[in-house]
Formats: structure tokens, C-alpha cells, sequence
């Protein structure tokens, strides 16, 4: 580390920190989690639990701020070789590697901290959640599908959702958890496709890399429709109400935009359909989820 870095004073740090692990992000997977947690509840006793819900919103903060950390650590020489990535923290030394474990280590504290406060359950099955979370970063290097990794962890927000509020086994929860890691593996292999060429050069592998990119679009378009059976799947499981069908209708709607801007020979609005669409599909489905828990009776 350079004496221009070690100088950065904390907040520079933490802010750098909080770029680093893109904190905005938790906007993908955690509505989904409070979808799970409140329908728990629901079915628990019908009233909304304010400090298990607060738990649940640290445990996957923590969780998915230490995974993102130690994605960036791990990657770090791959994004210096990648235009698209080269502009990251941990390339320019505006946070150190040292800082980066500190900050992933804190996260994982906490986490783990989060869910012994929740039940035995949950921190029995805390550092089972972590695994993930290491390999696949790894993933890139050993197969050309590191998005089913991917898939496999961002599954457990919902399960451990649930989890934390009753304590027991759910089925339920994991269906809506299935459709929660096919959603997001699915957008990921879009996301995936700006970097071929590059990916390509340095030996990375991904779906795109693989087997192009139209291969890759058509891939999430099917993750997406599975996605939405999913979806109509859990709302059939636990008797939503027309709130919740309402959201389905909008997320689908919101696939059918998503894969009419992003085409195999057209990247030029992924961005758009990366950042705005999918962080719409949460919390869409979420407030719509919410409304209908509401009207059938939870209690806040």
C-alpha cells in the first residue's frame, strides 16, 4: 500500500468500502427475504416482529456486504485487466486489501452475531450460508457456469428469511428461494455478456464466454420464465391474495421489457435493464407482497 493510501483518513476509507461492496445493491435480494420473513409472520401469529425484522435486514447486509468484499479481493487481479473494471477500489488503491478483509471480516462478525440473536437454527446454518460466498468467485476459474453458484447463494436470502422467524423448515420459502437465485443467475448472465471479448482474452469463463452471446441472452430468458412459474408457484403455496398476483403480473411485465431492450446483437441499455429493471421487479413485488399480507390481516 502506498503512503497516499495508508494516509486516507476512516471516512474516505468507509466510503470507499461501501463503493467497493456497491451497498445499493441489497436492493436485489432483500425485499425478497422480507417476503419470506412477513409471511412467516403472517402464519405465525399474524403481527409483524419489528426487531426479528431487523435482524433479518442485518443478517443479509452483513452476509452480502462480506461476500461482495471477498469477491472483490479475489478478483482483484482480473478487474485490473478488465477496462470495464479497472476503475475499481481495490485496482486504484483507493481501499487496500487489508481493509477490504477488515471490512469483509466485520461483515461476517455480524452476520454470524445476527443470526445466534434469531435462534439455534439459524446459527447452526449461518456458516453453511457463508460457503458459497467464497466459492463463487472462484467459480470463474473452474466452469463455465459460475452463475448457478451465484443462483445457489442469493437462494438462501428467502429461506433464511423465514427461517428466522419461525425457526423451522419451509418449503414454502424454498420455492420463493429457487426463484429468487434462477431470477437473479438468470439477469446475471445478461450482465455477463459485456465482458466476452474480454473474458475471452484473460481465460475467464461464464455462459457468454462460452457459448456466445445469444446463447447467454436466450439462457436468462428462460431463468426468467422459470422464474415467474416459480414465482406463481409460491403464490399458490401460501394462498396469496390479489395484491400478490398483482405484483406477479407486474414482474412479469417487467421480463417482457427487460429481454425487449437487451437483444443478442443490441447491449447498448444493459445497464438499464441490469440496475433499474431487476432493482424495480424487489421492491415492486415486495410492496405489492406487503399490501396483500395487510389486507389479509397482518398486523403491524
Amino acid at each position: 500500500m502506498s503512503s497516499a493510501s495508508a494516509a486516507i483518513p476512516q471516512p474516505g476509507r468507509t466510503k470507499a468500502f461501501l463503493r467497493l461492496v456497491m451497498i445499493e445493491h441489497s436492493v436485489f435480494a432483500l425485499p425478497f427475504a422480507y417476503i419470506a420473513a412477513l409471511t412467516a409472520m403472517f402464519r405465525m401469529d399474524g403481527n409483524i416482529h419489528w426487531g426479528r425484522l431487523l435482524l433479518v435486514t442485518i443478517c443479509m447486509v452483513g452476509l452480502r456486504t462480506f461476500a461482495m468484499a471477498v469477491n472483490r479481493i479475489i478478483d482483484r487481479e482480473i478487474d485490473a485487466r478488465n477496462p470495464r473494471t479497472a476503475h475499481r477500489e481495490l485496482v486504484t488503491g483507493a481501499m487496500s486489501v487489508k481493509h477490504a478483509w477488515t471490512g469483509a471480516l466485520v461483515a461476517v462478525v455480524v452476520f454470524l452475531g445476527s443470526a445466534a440473536l434469531l435462534n439455534p437454527l439459524c446459527l447452526a446454518l449461518a456458516p453453511i450460508a457463508v460457503v458459497p460466498m467464497v466459492i463463487y468467485p472462484y467459480g470463474k476459474r473452474f466452469t463455465n457456469f459460475p452463475q448457478a453458484i451465484l443462483g445457489l447463494a442469493q437462494a438462501m436470502g428467502p429461506i433464511g428469511g423465514w427461517l428466522a422467524i419461525t425457526g423451522e423448515w419451509s418449503w414454502d420459502a424454498v420455492i420463493l428461494g429457487l426463484a429468487v437465485g434462477i431470477w437473479i443467475g438468470g439477469f446475471d448472465l445478461i450482465y455477463a455478456c459485456q465482458d466476452v471479448d474480454t473474458d475471452r482474452e484473460i481465460g475467464v469463463m461464464s455462459v457468454p464466454a462460452r457459448f456466445g452471446i445469444p446463447a447467454a441472452i436466450h439462457g436468462a430468458r428462460v431463468c426468467h420464465a422459470l422464474t415467474t412459474g416459480l414465482l406463481i408457484w409460491y403464490a399458490v403455496a401460501t394462498d396469496a391474495g390479489t395484491f400478490f398476483w398483482l405484483g406477479l403480473m407486474i414482474v412479469a411485465g417487467a421480463f417482457v421489457y427487460e429481454h425487449s431492450i437487451v437483444r443478442p446483437h443490441d447491449l447498448s441499455r444493459l445497464n438499464r435493464a441490469f440496475f433499474s429493471v431487476n432493482g424495480f421487479i424487489g421492491i415492486a413485488l415486495f410492496v405489492c407482497a406487503l399490501l396483500d399480507l395487510l389486507v389479509r390481516g397482518l398486523t403491524v
